[in-house]
């Protein structure tokens, strides 16, 4: 009995084949779905396992064969038979093209320079979007092997979903330097971590640009993937959005149901959203819609959302109301900027991560986080550009002086930026008979807080600086508070002429 079902299943696929073939559907039905088949042949897996190996075999190179007359079309003859001539495909799996090349020159060259080539390729004959791993005929032997012991270890055991994770590896709360500024935010992203969709869902951070947002999410998101089997996704607003937008293409069957499917998939089939810089779907009425529903979906279903931004959930006026509100429904954390300590923390994180050959001393080091902003990344940049100069200058020895040089076109703009609110809050603070300490302090009497006010308006007038640098610079204020300042002057103006006479005669002073 075995025999004969063996025998007709055989003839089915035999004549499905042929039939395919003969349409000239070959190419579309057995590229786009070989795991469907080797799924099905594997669980008959009698007679039919040399049947099996085949089929795959055939349609990975039939497959291959039409993603390289693409990229033929695109290259030179000569480019195209050095690195694609003994290139071969060997499986497509979990959204992943596993290719083999024939030396360590191919893997590094093709990774570098075709991988957006051989996607598009890939895309173009599939419908699907892969990513690429190449990998040495010897290497795809230890892989196999690897599988097959984490198959053996993890039986009944979810996979977990790293390589789809969009996640940075080099993000972790080991690298991350906890300050006075930012060990609140800390905090709360390893309670996160450590219990995902029960403490503080959803999480939103907030902060300036450059202060440890995006790495703390990563932190959280590798840390949940290596301590459990949980999905974790990464994404920013934009890509949300542009995914959102693939829902309205149609695919070769003259539907969206694939991309549909696909979207839903993505953002509600998992354990863990992590998106960046929320703010940017201001204005995306049905984008917001959707997300409103993602949302709803994951927290109804105690699965953990982490959000970022630039500003706080009631600050994001573009936003729905009720998306803002649900912002509010967990935890919200704010990261100010580093003060200087921290500042000289982080740049010795830097120097002692980098191995560089020569030493930075500490008056070097007082140097920069006493003139650079408080934008973590031009902290870090500014160390990369001192040893620069110093390899370019012959390997000079880094001292002060070499450090003032190298960052003079940093140090100038940072400087200059500084005065001006500096100058600023002194010009006001005389002219009203207060001290720039009252300014910045968190005084509210009116012969104070007035003042103030004035002084955040002309800041934002005369200088280039965003809202929350301009509260940084008045003891730490939000940036809400200087918004308002600033909408509150600006509105006296039109009414109080006297008002409008003294903002006159302190911009000519400051100018």
């Amino acid at each position: 009995m075995e025999n004969v079902e063996n025998s007709i299943i055989y003839w089915y696929y035999y004549v499905l084949i042929v039939e395919k073939f003969v349409e000239n559907l070959w190419i579309t039905f057995f590229c786009i779905f070989p795991i469907f088949f080797s799924t099905i042949l594997e669980y008959y897996n009698g007679n039919f396992n040399l049947l099996s190996g085949e089929m795959v075999a055939l349609n990975v190179d039939i497959l291959w064969t039409n993603v390289l007359n693409e990229i033929k079309d695109e290259l030179s003859s000569l480019a195209f038979n050095t690195w694609f001539n003994s290139v071969y495909l060997k499986t497509l799996k979990d959204g992943v093209a596993v290719i083999i090349v024939p030396m360590s020159i191919h893997k590094k060259h093709l990774a570098d320079n075709y991988t957006e080539l051989i996607q598009t390729a890939l895309n173009k004959v599939t419908g699907t979007n892969f990513e690429l791993e190449f990998l040495l005929p010897n290497e795809v032997t230890e892989q196999e092997e690897k599988i097959i012991q984490k198959e053996e270890k993890e039986v009944g055991v979810p996979k977990a979903y790293k390589e789809k994770s969009n996640l940075n590896s080099k993000y972790t709360f080991s690298n991350f330097i906890v300050g006075n500024s930012n060990k609140f935010a800390q905090a709360a992203a390893l309670s996160v971590a450590e219990n995902p969709g029960k403490m503080y869902n959803p999480l939103f951070i907030y902060g300036n640009s450059g202060l440890g947002k995006t790495h703390l999410m990563h932190a959280i998101g590798n840390y949940i993937v290596e301590n459990s089997n949980r999905r974790v996704l990464y994404v920013t607003s934009d890509q949300f959005r542009d995914d959102f937008v693939g829902i309205n293409k149609k695919d070769e069957t003259g539907t969206n149901f694939n991309y549909v499917d696909f979207f839903k998939n993505k953002y509600r089939n998992i354990d863990v959203l992590i998106i960046d810089d929320i703010q940017f779907l201001g204005g995306a009425t049905q984008t917001q819609q959707e997300f409103f529903h993602t949302f709803t979906n994951l927290y109804n279903d105690s699965k953990q959302i982490i959000i970022s931004s630039d500003r706080s959930p009631n600050d994001l006026k573009l936003l729905e109301e009720r998306l803002r509100t649900r912002f509010c429904w967990g935890l919200t954390v704010n990261i100010y900027p580093p003060d200087f300590e921290l500042r000289k923390e982080i740049l010795r994180k830097k120097i002692a991560a980098g191995n560089f050959e020569t030493d930075i001393p500490e008056d070097v080091i007082e140097y920069i986080a006493s003139n650079i902003g408080s934008d973590v990344r031009q902290l870090e940049g500014s160390i990369t550009r001192l040893v620069a100069y110093s390899t370019i200058m012959g390997g000079a020895k880094i001292e002060l002086n070499l450090a003032i040089e190298a960052l003079k076109d940093f140090i100038s703009k940072g400087i200059s930026e500084k005065n001006d609110i500096a100058r600023i809050q002194k010009i006001v603070s005389e002219y009203f008979q207060i001290t720039v300490e009252d300014i910045r302090s968190k005084k509210r009497s009116s012969n104070i807080a007035f003042p103030r006010q004035i002084a955040m308006y002309l800041c934002r007038q005369l200088t280039n600086e965003s809202f929350p640098k301009i509260g940084t610079e008045f003891g730490g204020k939000d940036h809400s508070t200087v918004m308002h300042s600033v909408e509150k002057i600006e509105t006296e103006i039109k009414n109080n002429p006297d008002l409008a006479n003294i903002i006159e005669k302190l911009k000519n002073d400051i100018k």
